[in-house]
């Protein structure tokens, strides 16, 4: 793994570009399947369900937030990062993981434009911004270092590490398949 990690004052260069981001109609970019811890497979589709979230992924067996009794917390079966945000701390594309975010998105994912409750179509399926914050993990700051994790959580209401989400209605998401706003 790199240890050409970004610096604050390249993320201050960057941030424009970041907050420039479309509020609505994007397009899936990447995703990403994670069966299990650092394993991760990059599939031109992926099923979303309210039941198992993202049927075969860690989330039904090793969730890192769990309810009271124990069972995977919903609020956070499936995460959105930002492209602008990946492209900007993902420096060795070689030697440093992918983040493993299911989806990647150029949205602007500020609670500004998508507010906890917000609902997303991305394909076929729709999900909701969980009030839960993403304030990325040990890992986040060992892969891009010092400065992206505290940029994160010195930016907290621009959610830079993207949006967790509870998935409302089952469905299909596929490479290039519209991420919209819905009314609700």
């Amino acid at each position: 793994m790199t240890t050409d990690h970004i610096t604050p004052d390249e993320l201050a260069v960057a941030m424009p570009h970041i907050l420039a981001a479309p509020k609505d109609d994007s397009r899936v970019e990447c995703l990403c399947f994670r069966p299990a811890y650092n394993l991760r497979i990059f599939p031109d589709n992926l099923t979303l369900t309210r039941d198992q979230g993202i049927p075969g992924e860690r989330w039904m067996t090793a969730p890192w937030m769990k309810l009271a009794d124990g069972r995977p917390d919903p609020r956070i079966q499936v995460s959105i990062l930002p492209l602008r945000v990946m492209d900007t701390v993902w420096r060795d594309r070689k030697g440093t993981p992918h983040p493993g975010d299911p989806i990647i998105c150029d949205l602007d994912m500020s609670e500004e434009n998508l507010p906890a409750g917000s609902l997303l179509q991305v394909g076929s399926a729709i999900i909701r911004v969980s009030d839960v914050f993403n304030d990325g993990c040990v890992k986040w700051k060992a892969r891009y270092g010092a400065a992206a994790k505290d940029w994160i959580v010195d930016n907290m209401p621009l959610r830079l590490r993207g949006i967790l989400c509870s998935i409302e209605r089952d469905g299909e998401v596929r490479l290039g398949d519209p991420v919209r706003k819905l009314a609700g």
